[in-house]
């Protein structure tokens, strides 16, 4: 049995996430999670709201409300809208925790005691008309690599490059709009990341199995040269610059940068984890407690990736403590809502919870995995959501377990058959599955998200060409025990189907399995296929479960895209 540690981005506390969020990091490290977890090995999926930093104080003044009540409101229906998604963390933690700040104050510590941090005069935007210094997302304007006219002032997230403030052209406030803007100088800390410029590259050199699009943002940013950063900011929300209890003279009115303590909240929320449950965080996060045999992967979009390859390892490497590092840092591309970007700040694109007001979780969580953007940016349109779910939900699985069940009701009095002898056509079935199945996992352990759903399909797709071609409801008439033996295979492949379906779409494979009385969440399959079906065995009560997926309608459609936008909402 492995040891599989499981972190997905932290989403930012500012509002209910849109699908591309859910799509880019959370549901497909909640996949990865439930299929290690159906092998048989110890998972610990972690995640958290990031709290800190400039969008909870935006976002809080928007709502008129206190930043620390608006993240504790906010923290809580993001918990309650993931467990509706069936986002099976076993943690969902708060960068705003005790166990963060207690750890992040503590990095910066042995960092600068190895050298790695040092105090510097900085040249900062203030603003006149806001009477303070404006933080990196505080100021807005054209990114001057590639002009795109909303870039904020860390990042561009237009083409991904790395900012600060001052680089920006005809910035603005991001609070009050005003272009009445100078430039002062204000004392703040640094990571000299330059200094640990060989060691992340030797460090990144040895992850030849990561995605092309993680290395390739990596490898860019190191290219480049690594340059020294700011992990402190002109804020009132957020870690505080002290240690031990005790603020740094002059850094009485700053905290860290929220991203050099949103990272380490994946170790904060273990923390906070092990402190809710009994559990031991250190045996999952150092190597001198027992870490070493953890695989630990991360999941996440493209845009959070150089933050994930450079400076958080900055933080874990320069610290010189046994620290456990990503093993695997898998990235997504961004799902687009039509021809331009998912916002939140904009309310552009479907929310979480706006989603689950339209369809059950399901029907998302395999549209946005079957679709999973990784070798690019997908867009998202009405069209392809509704044959995802009509042709291959309803159509291919909805209805091959409905048919099965509903003629052992009605042909064998509601219970599976006995009697009868496998076949050619169960033989080629069992060496198909086999190879099929062999497959599936070989791309689940990967991380091939949208491949696993396609090779999932495909396997949906066989099982009934297998009852097409055994025709139970011809063989009846004229063979019983032919017919048992094709009724009982089906019923099993029902079965099968739902246990490999359950990373996917968890809630409709637990009807199913309840369905043919079968424990859920199952064991993933075995190589022994006969074995595999032969689980629902001849006697057993079985009772077809409710619809599982109802087809999406024409008029239901255009009165989504009514609601939301289609095409028009390009941008």
């Amino acid at each position: 049995m492995a040891r599989i540690l499981i972190t997905s981005a932290l989403p930012y506390i500012n509002g209910i996430k849109h699908l591309g969020n859910l799509a880019g990091s959370m549901l497909p490290a909640d996949v990865y999670a439930r299929f290690q977890r159906a092998r048989g090995h110890e998972v610990l999926y972690i995640c958290a709201t990031d709290e800190h930093g400039t969008p909870a104080e935006l976002a809080a003044a928007a709502a008129g409300q206190d930043v620390r009540a608006y993240c504790d409101e906010q923290h809580e229906l993001q918990k309650q809208v993931g467990a509706a998604f069936g986002l099976s963390w076993d943690w969902f933690g708060r960068s705003s925790s005790r166990q963060n700040r207690d750890l992040t104050q503590h990095f910066a510590h042995v960092l600068e005691a190895n050298g790695l941090v040092e105090e510097r005069t900085d040249r900062m935007i203030y603003s006149l008309a806001d009477r303070r210094f404006l933080p990196d997302r505080y100021v807005e304007g054209i990114c001057p690599v590639c002009k795109y006219p909303k870039a904020r002032g860390d990042q561009c997230d237009n083409c991904g490059s790395l900012l600060d403030p001052v680089d920006l052209i005809e910035p603005y406030s991001a609070i009050s709009g005003s272009r009445d803007l100078e430039v002062r100088e204000t004392r703040h800390l640094y990571l000299l990341q330059s200094k640990l410029q060989d060691a992340i590259r030797a460090w990144v050199d040895g992850k030849a199995d990561w995605p092309n699009l993680t290395r390739s943002i990596a490898y860019k940013h190191l290219d480049e040269g690594l340059i020294d950063r700011g992990i402190t900011r002109d804020l009132s929300w957020g870690v505080p610059v002290a240690y031990q209890g005790q603020p740094r003279p002059g850094f009485e009115d700053k905290v860290f940068y929220v991203w050099f303590d949103a990272p380490i909240e994946y170790i904060a929320a273990t923390a906070e984890w092990a402190e809710a449950t009994g559990g031991d965080w250190k045996r999952w996060w150092r190597l001198d407690e027992g870490a070493g045999d953890v695989r630990y992967v991360e999941v996440m979009g493209k845009d959070n990736v150089a933050f994930h390859t450079v400076s958080f390892p900055a933080t874990i490497l320069g610290s010189r403590e046994p620290w456990k590092l990503v093993d695997m840092l898998k990235s997504f591309n961004w799902l687009n809502w039509y021809g331009g970007k998912f916002s939140t700040s904009q309310n552009r694109g479907v929310f979480m919870d706006q989603a689950l007001e339209l369809l059950p979780a399901d029907y998302w969580r395999w549209y946005l995995t079957a679709n999973a953007p990784e070798g690019s940016d997908t867009a998202f349109t009405w069209e392809q959501f509704q044959g995802a779910v009509n042709k291959d939900l309803a159509d291919v699985l909805g209805n091959f377990v409905n048919r099965i069940v509903k003629f052992t009701e009605s042909r064998f009095e509601g219970r599976v058959p006995e009697g009868g002898e496998p076949g050619q056509l169960e033989a080629e079935l069992y060496a198909d599955l086999a190879t099929r199945i062999g497959e599936l996992t070989r791309l689940m352990e990967a991380l091939e998200i949208r491949k696993s759903a396609q090779e999932l399909r495909g396997i949906w797709v066989r099982g009934n060409e297998y009852l097409q071609l055994a025709a139970p409801w011809t063989a009846i008439k004229t063979d019983p025990a032919r017919a048992a033996v094709v009724v009982r295979t089906g019923l099993n492949l029902a079965a099968l189907f739902g246990r490999l379906a359950q990373p996917f779409i968890p809630f409709a494979a637990q009807k199913i399995s309840e369905a043919l009385g079968e424990p859920f969440p199952g064991p993933w399959p075995g190589e022994d296929i006969p074995t595999e079906l032969s689980r629902v065995a001849a006697g057993r009560a079985v009772q077809a479960p409710e619809v599982l997926f109802r087809k999406i309608e024409d008029a239901q459609l255009a009165e989504w895209a009514a609601r939301f936008g289609g095409a028009d909402a390009a941008v």
